[in-house]
């Protein structure tokens, strides 16, 4: 990835609706999700959503195929494997450290991160 293209990604993302509707669909991945239950799910209006889906399409995030009357909407892992290696290629390269996270640090974060809530 060259940094021009990581930073296309990394402004589609740098806003709140696309990058929910970016790890929605990672979570269906690889089928994704029709357009309708991307919009009923995050509730967000069908004119905003397309506006955000456009987005992320143009930034080479998620892809999208016809299946009869519903557009379906997917995301396209390898893109952002590419923009964490890109980010990440020269990971301690000046202190001669290493970079692959600890179980310690992967603990960590996993107990910061917040749970869902069921009703």
């Amino acid at each position: 990835m060259q940094t021009k293209q990581a930073i296309i990604v990394l402004s589609a993302l740098a806003q709140e609706s696309r990058l929910a509707v970016y790890r929605l669909l990672v979570e269906h991945a690889p089928d994704g999700l029709a357009a309708s239950v991307i919009a009923e799910r995050l509730g967000l209006a069908n004119a905003t959503l397309s506006f955000h889906l456009k987005e992320l399409v143009h930034a080479g995030l998620i892809t999208s195929r016809q299946d009869g009357r519903f557009i379906y909407y997917s995301p396209i892992i390898e893109v952002m494997s590419e923009l964490v290696g890109y980010l990440t290629e020269n990971c301690c390269s000046a202190t001669g450290q290493s970079c692959a996270p600890s179980s310690t640090a992967k603990s960590a974060a996993n107990a910061v991160r917040p749970r869902k809530r069921t009703a």
